[in-house]
């Protein structure tokens, strides 16, 4: 018996959600993460170059399930306040939010750091200028990050970022910039 034209309709549609749950499972947090049940990556690595001061750094952060305090010491110094030179500790969701973004990009390139860790003062300051600023900005606990990604267009940067649902992401073309966070789920 030959299907009809409305079998072959929901057949098609069938294919397409399936299709479509398929793409998203391949870009979830548990695949990126490698946190499927008794599988995880070996390393963990991110690679920041700081747009203020020029320095760089590629950085191999996480080992079998550890954290690597020397490592995590040179990511808190390069993702300092610039302005102060001020060193807050990052969060280290943030870090491996970042990987995911990367690891779901696939790239290599290093993460241009328009802003990390913001002291109270940097917060003030930019506050006076902008309305965009937070009076309470994860910035200043460490938890945020303000960043581009060479070669990776700032709407797919953003939309990466809101698939892994890590927190809350802002985006700025203006200034050139995705805002990532690891506060609440929220967009802007």
């Amino acid at each position: 018996m030959k299907p009809n034209k409305h079998d072959l309709i929901i057949g098609r549609r069938k294919v397409l959600k399936l299709g479509v749950l398929t793409a998203l499972t391949g870009i979830s947090p548990q695949t990126v993460f490698g946190s499927s049940p008794g599988v995880s990556p070996p390393e963990r690595s991110l690679a920041f170059y700081n747009t203020h001061t020029g320095e760089r750094l590629k950085t191999v952060y996480w080992v079998e399930g550890q954290y690597l305090s020397e490592s995590l010491g040179e990511i808190n110094y390069i993702l300092r306040d610039h302005r102060t030179d001020a060193i807050k500790e990052i969060d280290a969701r943030l870090l491996d939010l970042l990987f995911a973004i990367r690891n779901t990009l696939s790239t290599n390139e290093s993460f241009h750091i328009i802003s990390g860790y913001r002291s109270v003062e940097t917060n003030g300051f930019l506050r006076a200028q902008s309305s965009a600023v937070a009076m309470n900005s994860l910035h200043l606990h460490g938890k945020a990050i303000d960043v581009r990604v060479p070669g990776r267009a700032l709407p797919v940067l953003r939309n990466v970022a809101m698939t892994l649902k890590g927190g809350g992401v802002g985006y700025y073309p203006k200034s050139d910039f995705v805002h990532v966070d690891v506060g609440r789920l929220r967009y802007w």
